[in-house]
């Protein structure tokens, strides 16, 4: 069986890679988020502490 020649493994290579790159961005920008309509206040409990 012949050996692959060196170029076809960095053109592989490089074929994955962008494949690979594609797919994530494509999944990371086609998630969108809600987007949120009002704003939340934290709300402090004070607590005494009786020694």
């Amino acid at each position: 069986m012949p050996q692959m020649a060196p170029i076809n493994w960095i053109s592989l290579f490089i074929m994955f890679s962008m494949i690979f790159i594609l797919f994530n961005s494509m999944n990371y920008f086609s998630f969108n988020y809600p987007i949120k309509k009002y704003k939340t206040t934290m709300k402090k409990k004070l607590i005494n502490w009786k020694w």
